[in-house]
C-alpha cells in the first residue's frame, strides 16, 4: 500500500552574517546551510497494517508525512501510494488519503462543523448520499452530534480533535497518515481516539501510519513501529522486536510456598540477576536475549515449590529513550 525507497529531504537555509548591517547583509548573501532533514529511508507498508513512525523532535517525522502525502516533494527517492507517485499523481492519490495533523486543523474556524464538512464534501466530489452514509457512521462512532452546529473556534481540543478525524475519513480513505493526534488530550479523550482508531483499523481495514510522543498511543494501537533519528531510520520491525535489540531486561517476581535460600539457585552468567529478596518472595532480572523465559522459570524452581509468578516487560517509554 505504501512503498518508500531511498527518500532524502534537504532544506537550504541562509548563513546568518555577523556584524553591522548583518540583517541587510544576511538577505544579500548568497551563502546557505544545507540542512538534511531526511536521508535516505526505505520502507514498505502493507494494505491493513497500523504503524507507529516515531523519534525525537527534528528527527524528520512530519517531514516524512508531507512527502508521503504529496505536499512537499523529497529531494532524491521515491514513494508509492497505492502504486502511484503522490507528487505527479496528486488529485488521485488525494482521494485514497486521509490527513491529520495534531496542531492545525482543516476545518473552517468560524463555521459551525456541519457546515466544514459540507464544504469538504464538495471539494471531494462527494454524492450526497455518499456523505450522508459516511457522516452517519462516523458521527455516531465518534459522538459528534452534541457540537455539529457549533463553530469550530468554540469547541475544546478534544471535540476538534474529534471532528478532524471525521474530516478526514469523510471520503472514506484506504489510508489515514495521523501526525500527533492525541496531543494535549486529556486521558478520556485519549482513550476514546484510541478505541476509534484500533475500530477502524481492525474491522474496516484502514491502513492507518501513526506519528507521536506518546508511547500508550504506539503501545497499545501499532503491531510495527519504525524508528526515525537525525533523518535515518533507526529501526523496523515489532515493539518486541525493538525492546529485544536494546536489551533492557525483564522482570520477573516469583512468591513460593516456602521460605527459600539463594545459595540454591545456579546463575553461571549474567542472563540472571536478583533484584530483591523477602523470605518467600524474589524479584530477578532476566536477560531475554541470553536466557527465555521458560528457562528462567526452570532455574528458579531449584529454590523451591513456585505459587505465583508476575512478569514485567520493560517499559517502552525506556526502550525508546535508548533508541534516541
Amino acid at each position: 500500500m505504501i512503498a518508500v525507497s531511498h527518500l532524502s529531504k534537504q532544506f537550504k537555509t541562509p548563513v546568518t552574517k555577523e556584524g553591522r548591517f548583518k540583517g541587510i547583509r544576511t538577505l544579500l548573501s548568497r551563502d546557505y546551510r544545507i540542512k538534511e532533514a531526511v536521508s535516505d529511508i526505505s520502507f514498505s507498508i502493507e494494505p491493513g497494517e497500523f504503524v507507529g513512525y516515531i523519534g525525537p523532535n527534528g528527527a524528520g517525522k512530519s517531514t516524512t508525512i508531507k512527502m508521503l502525502s504529496g505536499i512537499l516533494h523529497p529531494s532524491s527517492g521515491e514513494v508509492q501510494i497505492a502504486g502511484m507517485n503522490p507528487h505527479r499523481e496528486r488529485r488521485q492519490v488525494a482521494r485514497r488519503l486521509g490527513v491529520l495533523f495534531g496542531q492545525r486543523t482543516q476545518l473552517w474556524w468560524d463555521l459551525p462543523v456541519c457546515d466544514s464538512f459540507d464544504i469538504l464534501a464538495a471539494m471531494y466530489g462527494l454524492s450526497s448520499e455518499a456523505k450522508a452514509n459516511q457522516l452517519n457512521q462516523l458521527v455516531d462512532l465518534l459522538d459528534l452530534s452534541p457540537f455539529m452546529d457549533t463553530p469550530v473556534r468554540k469547541l475544546s481540543l478534544g471535540q476538534r480533535m474529534r471532528a478532524d478525524i471525521v474530516a478526514a475519513l469523510l471520503h472514506n480513505p484506504d489510508i489515514l497518515f495521523l501526525d500527533e493526534p492525541t496531543i494535549g488530550l486529556d486521558l478520556i479523550a485519549k482513550r476514546n481516539i484510541r478505541e476509534f482508531l484500533r475500530s477502524i483499523n481492525l474491522e474496516l481495514g484502514k491502513t492507518i501510519l501513526l506519528t507521536t510522543h506518546d508511547m500508550d498511543d504506539i503501545e497499545q494501537l501499532c503491531g510495527r513501529v519504525i524508528v526515525i533519528n537525525d533523518g535515518r531510520l533507526g529501526f523496523d520491525g515489532t515493539i518486541d522486536g525493538l525492546r529485544r535489540r536494546i536489551g533492557l531486561p525483564t522482570l520477573i517476581r516469583v512468591t513460593y510456598r516456602n521460605a527459600i535460600m539463594l545459595h540454591d539457585l545456579q546463575t553461571e552468567d549474567s542472563s540472571l540477576k536478583i533484584i530483591s529478596h523477602e523470605d518467600r518472595s524474589l524479584t530477578v532480572a532476566c536477560n531475554r536475549e541470553q536466557l527465555t523465559a521458560m528457562d528462567a522459570l526452570k532455574r528458579l524452581e531449584q529454590l523451591g515449590e513456585i505459587e505465583d509468578v508476575h512478569m514485567d516487560e520493560p517499559d517502552f517509554e525506556d526502550v525508546v529513550h535508548r533508541v534516541y
